[in-house]
């Protein structure tokens, strides 16, 4: 609400999505505080299984609003940013709370005269705060109209792309925008709606000017882990495995473009007509992806798959319940063996984390050689030489793809080689290579089992465009991989390791598999979380003898089928 404008009552809306429908629920509101949750004796009370039963304290008084989350599990979020403190927030601003949306509207009836008499005297900018106290909608479409005549000042006075692409002028550039949004805000601080800070308004000019603009403080956030744009007007972010809109948008399209061309000048790629889609990195390694018109009949949208500023470790998988420590056990034992190891699993399933996780049992005096479209692995050991594909240049050539790096790491003497991604005739050579005395290797692959796995690996030997017959490619198959470890997305957004599969050999024309783990998922609880549990099947992997011999440890028992009907308590 604007600051220093009295106001005796509002309206509390809470809007709660229930089978697919959405439902509001109004509640006048007085200056008070107001504890909020799932407990009846809430003052505001919204019973819902994804609200805490002391969620958060909405503080109330004529001349400011704040909220302040007490300790909840799935957090209080203000412009899709979980709040850590007590923040001051205005009418019209949409908070989650949980799964649910909540907000303050002026009550739905008529205004005392004296208030009309107000504006009617009022001089002419204060229109500007009477379309901000219309609702969010109106409110958003004035500030975005004021950051555009903002960013047309900025421009003018300031050659913002010849400075962001001179890196002599890089040091000084971000001081230079400062100051100069800076005086621009100062000049139009009459024409700006009372509950707009100039201070916020000028990180936000800043921010949009020459860093990625809405985006800079979602990606700061350490519990998104997914920041997906959908043109201008719809920015989504993924926590825990779930989608939520944020309140936050781009002034234009034009903006969005700005924000993709910074995003891959700086690693020499392009995006325009001729090649409307790129894949790219932030310089802390998030993957971005960004899709522009005439492909994306959207608008501009831009998919930034952020990584944890410190890479997960084991230890950090059993806490989730993405595996257990027998399981961790397990595969650390099938890495010092150098069996060959594929992780199959779905988009967003947790294949590169996974992938990451192994690579750290990989030992710190072998050279390791990493393949990737865009480099995401982060690996620990010393001895690490990292690759990356290359794109076409303007004029079509010059293109390095997956398939000539994994043939030239062939000449490079590697101890272990390991694949960010198979998707296509690489998986030939990757093949050849764990046939020919390159075992150890690790890869991830697209595929919805184990089994599929298989079908895959085949499909894509053949997109390697050698006339091989299927039988061929299967006893390839079957004598280059040891291990699949498949990962999936539950339905409540944990990841979890649903299957661990051993390849044995070849009967005939068909592979032969055998599951080592499985996930078993029982049920949901009342919160919607997936309850389940990992077991062994009972079977032994065929080179258990080699265990022993090779200096290692692994204890039998863990393959007993009881031995882990243990249940995984979701994280809380």
């Amino acid at each position: 609400m604007p600051i220093g404008q009295p106001k005796d009552e509002l309206d509390l809306v809470v809007e709660l999505t229930e089978d697919g429908q959405k439902r509001q629920i109004r509640q006048r509101v007085t200056p008070a505080a107001y504890s909020i949750g799932s407990d009846p004796k809430s003052a505001i009370c919204i019973d819902h299984s994804g609200v805490s039963r002391q969620h958060a304290r909405l503080y109330f008084d004529p001349t400011s609003i704040e909220i302040e989350d007490l300790g909840s599990t799935n957090g209080t979020y203000v412009d899709g940013v979980r709040i850590k403190r007590r923040v001051r927030i205005h009418v019209g601003q949409r908070i989650a709370i949980g799964p649910c949306m909540v907000w303050l509207d002026y009550p739905k009836r008529a205004k005392p005269e004296a208030g009309a008499a107000r504006r009617a005297e009022a001089p002419a900018h204060t229109a500007v705060v009477a379309a901000g106290e219309a609702g969010g909608d109106a409110m958003r479409a004035v500030i975005r109209k004021i950051k555009t005549q903002i960013h047309a000042e900025l421009l003018k006075r300031l050659d913002l792309k010849r400075l962001i692409s001179n890196p002599a002028a890089q040091k000084s550039l971000q001081d230079k925008v400062r100051v100069t949004a800076a005086d621009i805000v100062q000049e139009v601080r009459d024409q700006l709606p009372a509950h707009l800070s100039p201070a916020q308004l000028t990180r936000e000019i800043i921010q949009e000017a020459i860093g990625l603009g809405p985006l800079d403080d979602l990606i700061e956030d350490p519990e998104i882990t997914e920041v997906m744009v959908n043109g201008a007007d719809k920015i989504y972010v993924e926590r825990r495995g779930k989608i939520y809109l944020t309140e936050r948008s781009f002034v234009n399209d034009d903006q969005v473009l700005a924000i993709i061309e910074r995003i891959v000048a700086p690693i020499g790629k392009r995006i325009d007509e001729s090649s409307p889609y790129v894949d790219a990195r932030l310089p802390d390694g998030s993957r971005v992806n960004a899709i522009i018109p005439p492909l994306s009949l959207k608008g501009p949208c831009i998919t930034i798959r952020k990584f944890s500023k410190t890479p997960f470790t084991v230890e950090d998988l059993i806490g989730f319940g993405t595996m257990t420590p027998e399981i961790a056990e397990f595969m650390r034992v099938c890495v010092l063996l150098r069996k060959n190891c594929v992780i199959s699993g779905g988009t967003g399933s947790g294949k590169t984390t996974l992938l990451n996780v192994l690579s750290s049992f990989l030992p710190r005096d072998e050279r390791i050689i990493t393949i990737e479209d865009t480099a995401e692995l982060r690996l620990s050991q010393p001895h690490v030489i990292s690759l990356e594909a290359r794109p076409p240049n303007i004029e079509g050539r010059g293109a390095v793809t997956i398939r000539d790096l994994v043939r030239n790491a062939l000449r490079m003497r590697p101890d272990r080689i390991v694949v960010g991604e198979c998707r296509g005739g690489e998986a030939l050579d990757m093949l050849q290579a764990m046939n020919t005395g390159h075992d150890g290797s690790l890869t991830t692959v697209h595929a919805n089992s184990p089994r599929d796995t298989i079908s895959r690996l085949e499909t894509m030997v053949l997109m390697a465009g050698m006339d091989l017959p299927s039988r061929a490619i299967r006893e390839q198959i079957a004598a280059a991989i040891d291990i699949i470890c498949h990962t999936d997305r539950l339905s409540d957004g944990t990841r979890k390791i649903t299957k661990i599969s051993e390849v044995i050999g070849m009967e005939k024309d068909v592979i032969v598999m055998q599951d080592l783990f499985i996930y078993k998922q029982t049920g949901l609880d009342p919160r919607s979380r997936v309850l389940g549990y990992f077991s062994a099947t009972g079977s032994i992997p065929t080179f258990i003898e080699e265990v022993e011999p090779r200096g290692l440890h692994l204890d039998r028992g863990i393959f007993q089928q009881a031995a882990q009907m243990r249940p995984v308590i979701p994280n809380a």
